[in-house]
């Protein structure tokens, strides 16, 4: 059962970390991605004030399931994708800037381009092409 969980963990969490890198990009996502980015951002500095910066709950369930099949995990989920996927050994502080900036910088895409894509909404409402 766990290592059934265990897999199910790096899909889901990996699948969500993914949306949040490359979500801004389709129009049709840009909601959810916001939304998505909102939620980790109330989690790594919400939650966070309690459990530590940057806490993830999928991070602390996952920890749990690989401890009790006896991994001994690095203390970020960067660093562990990045060695499962790649075979990269980094220090937390590298995956913790690499994790940071990739944040930003989707937070500043998504929010950008979820305005721009209200106001021409907005506009196209108002005043319909015809």
């Amino acid at each position: 059962m766990d290592e059934a969980l265990n897999v199910g963990f790096f899909v889901v969490h990996t699948s969500w970390i993914v949306f949040i890198c490359i979500g801004w990009i389709w129009r049709r996502t840009r909601r959810w991605h916001l939304v998505s980015i909102a939620l980790t951002a109330v989690s790594w500095f919400g939650l966070g004030v309690w459990y530590g910066w940057g806490y993830c709950p999928f991070t602390d369930w996952h920890w749990q399931v690989r401890e009790r099949l006896g991994y001994r995990d690095p203390a970020s989920y960067t660093q562990l994708l990045l060695a499962e996927l790649t075979g990269l050994d980094v220090t937390r502080a590298w995956a913790d800037g690499l994790t940071v900036s990739i944040f930003a910088i989707a937070l500043v895409l998504s929010v950008a381009l979820n305005v721009r894509d209200r106001r021409s909404f907005t506009r196209d409402t108002i005043n319909p092409k015809i």
